[in-house]
């Protein structure tokens, strides 16, 4: 498999880990919300957390190739890139809901998009995981 194949692999497998763990914050969210009766910014913020979670277990297991890289290293920038990403998603979906008067569900799900591929995809690719792909093009270089 040449180099944009890889590319093309590790951001569809990136993309199913976002999915399965977008399910996770959301079924948590609407449970806390709805059914415990939680202000819908804090089951948001809830949600975001075990979603969080749920993704940098899953990327670091199989979507980026972590060998060699000290979970530590990974850990310190997924926290940094999941603090953003929390903040961005409890935010955006607070502003938007409060802006648009809609259902916050709704809301939360354009936001989720946008923060998932502009915000998580690509500081975990360029960022968390960045020695990974040094280590690929010198692969591929030599």
């Amino acid at each position: 498999m040449g180099k944009v194949g890889r590319e093309i692999w590790t951001f569809c497998k990136a993309q199913l880990t976002a999915q399965i763990a977008t399910l996770i914050d959301f079924a948590v969210t609407i449970v806390l919300a709805e059914c415990a009766g939680l202000w819908y910014v804090w089951s948001s913020f809830l949600g975001a957390l075990t979603g969080g979670l749920t993704n940098c277990t899953m990327n670091y297991r199989w979507v980026f190739d972590t060998m060699g890289l000290k979970r530590t290293n990974v850990l310190g920038k997924y926290l940094f890139v999941w603090t953003g990403s929390i903040v961005l998603n409890t935010l955006g979906t607070y502003a938007l809901t409060e802006l648009s008067q809609h259902y916050f569900i709704f809301p939360k799900i354009v936001v989720a998009v946008c923060v998932a591929v502009l915000w998580n995809y690509m500081l975990q690719r360029n960022f968390v995981y960045k020695e990974t792909h040094l280590r690929e093009k010198l692969r591929i270089e030599i």
